[in-house]
C-alpha cells in the first residue's frame, strides 16, 4: 500500500475531469473514507495533504477522532440513528445522511441546545434500492419544505449512493438523474451547494455528471 501514490492518482483523475468539463478541481472535495483505516494510515494521508475524512459509525470513529490532527474535517457518511445524533453533532462538520423528518427534528433540537448550526446533506435513494436508506427523488422537495424552518439545521446539498456494479458506466443514468434534481430543485430559504456522489469504483463518472464531493476509501487504503 502506498497512500501517497494512491492519493496522487485520485487527484490527477479529479483534475482531468475538471479540465474536460470546464470546472476547477479546487471546487471538488475529496472525502477520504477511513472506516477501514488505522490511525497511522489516516495520519499518512493527512501528511499527503488530505484534510476531509469520512466515517460511517461513531463507535468505530471515536479513537480516530481523538488521536488525529485537530484540523481534520470529519464527514459522517453512514446511516444516522436519532439516539446517536448527539455524539455525531459534536465532532462532525457535515452529515451526509439526513433521511427523515424525525432525524431532522432531533438534530435541530440538539443544535438549539448547543447554539451551533449543523450542516447536512439530504440522502436520496436514487435507484430505489431496498438495501439503502434515503428519500425517493419525488419526496425531496416536500422534505426540504418541511425542514427548512427547523432552527440551526442547515441543508446544504444532496447525497446518493449508486448501485454497486462492475462497470461504472451502468450507473451514469443515476448520477445524471441526481444532477438534474440538484440543479433544478428550488426551495426558498435553502441553497443546495453540494452534490455528494461517487465512490472508489465510480467517482470518475460521478464527477463527469456533476458531483463536487466524492467519497473514496478502498482506492486509497488498499
Amino acid at each position: 500500500m502506498n497512500i501517497a501514490v494512491n492519493l496522487k492518482y485520485i487527484q490527477e483523475k479529479i483534475k482531468a475531469v475538471a479540465l474536460r468539463t470546464g470546472k476547477s478541481d479546487a471546487d471538488i472535495t475529496l472525502v477520504v473514507v477511513s472506516k477501514e483505516a488505522t490511525v497511522e494510515q489516516i495520519e499518512d494521508a493527512y501528511r499527503c495533504g488530505a484534510r476531509n475524512f469520512g466515517e460511517n459509525r461513531f463507535q468505530n470513529a471515536k479513537e480516530k477522532l481523538s488521536a488525529t490532527p485537530s484540523d481534520i474535517k470529519w464527514h459522517f457518511i453512514g446511516h444516522l440513528q436519532t439516539n446517536k445524533a448527539k455524539d455525531v453533532l459534536s465532532r462532525f462538520s457535515l452529515i451526509h445522511s439526513l433521511d427523515s423528518y424525525k432525524l431532522a427534528k432531533e438534530i435541530s433540537r440538539l443544535a438549539v441546545k448547543r447554539e451551533e448550526e449543523v450542516r447536512t446533506l439530504v440522502q436520496v435513494n436514487i435507484a430505489g434500492e431496498k438495501s439503502k436508506y434515503g428519500l425517493s427523488p419525488g419526496e425531496v422537495k416536500d422534505f426540504l419544505e418541511a425542514v427548512r424552518g427547523l432552527p440551526f439545521l442547515r441543508v446544504t446539498g444532496l447525497m446518493t449512493m449508486a448501485p454497486f456494479v462492475p462497470d461504472p458506466e451502468e450507473v451514469r443514468p443515476y448520477f445524471r438523474q441526481m444532477s438534474v434534481l440538484f440543479e433544478t430543485l428550488k426551495v426558498p430559504g435553502i441553497s443546495l451547494n453540494y452534490l455528494s456522489m461517487g465512490m472508489s469504483n465510480d467517482f470518475v463518472v460521478a464527477l463527469e455528471e456533476g458531483a463536487n464531493i466524492i467519497r473514496v476509501g478502498s482506492l486509497i487504503f488498499n
